[in-house]
């Protein structure tokens, strides 16, 4: 055999070798060692071995050159992909909703947002009641009934409620000065619609907080005729609500509706003036003396903004005392001679 064919053979069962094993450009040792058994066996010089070893070492580095070029493209596509996926999968961050904090944080106290001054001339003689609160620094109330008796001329009936209702801003239902101006409107509302009343008018009060309405009519009850008087106000995020009423029974006159709708509006400014006060703006309406029986105005420790995604702790509810109810269930005169 001669030693072309004896290479030739060599070659092929090299390659025959790996294809069999599924390398694609991976040679053996075993090539490499068939090649130099066939060169020993026929007596074939170092030359001749070397130049039959040639081609196979020149496959492989052509292979392994291939290999390396598909390697570093396919890692490179693959870095490409990766790069774009993650710019085009990754979320936009969103805005989150935000709200203008509320100006007021605090209440005064309700039973001190009247000086002593105002309060015998309103309700002479009368004992404060303070209303019910789960939250002081969001609704507060306070009321006062008073029955002056003047022997067999009968007696003058008069009761006042000062109620306090403050909106906090939050991220869904808006900021605190809207949602009480939304209140604010409701109140005027409700006061100008009460059942049984008579000669209804309103108007606005100037000079008290940010906006202010007095609505005023006659009401007829078992006890004698009713002059109510309701001026709601509101100031910042703040809704003051103040009611008055009085009458003449047992046969005592009917008071003046006029004086009466002075003494609302003069309690209604002296109110939104403790609202500043309680949050370090002027001074409070009772500070000349504060009311009788009680301090002066202090501010209900202050609260932090929820303009968070928590839900909104502001009130939604009105008063215990709204107009409707103060002017129909306003204290009978059994009840105040009581008091």
């Amino acid at each position: 055999m001669s030693e072309g064919t004896m290479q030739r053979r060599a070659q092929r069962d090299d390659l025959s070798d790996r294809t069999d094993r599924g390398e694609r450009c991976a040679p053996t040792d075993r090539g490499e060692r068939r090649v130099r058994r066939a060169a020993r066996a026929g007596g074939v010089n170092r030359a001749l071995a070397a130049a039959a070893a040639l081609p196979v070492l020149l496959f492989a580095a052509a292979c392994s050159s291939d290999s390396g070029s598909d390697d570093s493209a396919g890692s490179g596509g693959t870095a490409r992909a990766d790069s774009g996926g993650s710019s085009a999968s990754g979320p936009s961050a969103s805005a989150t909703p935000t709200v203008q904090a509320a100006a007021f944080q605090a209440l005064p106290k309700a039973c001190a947002t009247l000086s002593a001054k105002t309060l015998t001339e309103l309700v002479p003689k009368a004992k404060a009641k303070q209303g019910t609160s789960t939250d002081p620094a969001d609704r507060a109330s306070c009321s006062w009934s008073s029955l002056d008796n003047n022997g067999v001329k009968g007696s003058q009936f008069r009761w006042l409620n000062v109620s306090l209702l403050r909106f906090e801003s939050d991220a869904t239902r808006g900021a605190g000065d809207r949602l009480a101006q939304e209140y604010y409107a409701k109140q005027v509302k409700d006061a100008q619609s009460v059942a049984g009343a008579k000669g209804t008018t309103s108007q606005a009060v100037a000079g008290t907080g940010d906006q202010a309405t007095v609505v005023r009519y006659d009401l007829k009850k078992k006890e004698g005729a009713f002059k109510q008087q309701t001026v709601v106000a509101r100031v910042e995020n703040v809704v003051v609500t103040v009611d008055y009423n009085g009458a003449g029974l047992a046969g005592d006159k009917t008071p003046a509706a006029d004086t009466l709708v002075k003494g609302a509006e003069k309690a209604a400014k002296e109110a939104v003036a403790s609202v500043r006060a309680a949050n370090g703006e002027g001074d409070g309406g009772a500070s000349s003396g504060g009311s009788a029986g009680q301090p002066s105005a202090s501010a209900s420790p202050s609260k932090s903004s929820k303009a968070s995604s928590a839900p909104s702790a502001s009130p939604s509810v009105s008063p215990s005392a709204s107009p409707a109810k103060a002017a129909a269930a306003g204290a009978s005169p059994s009840a105040s001679a009581k008091s």
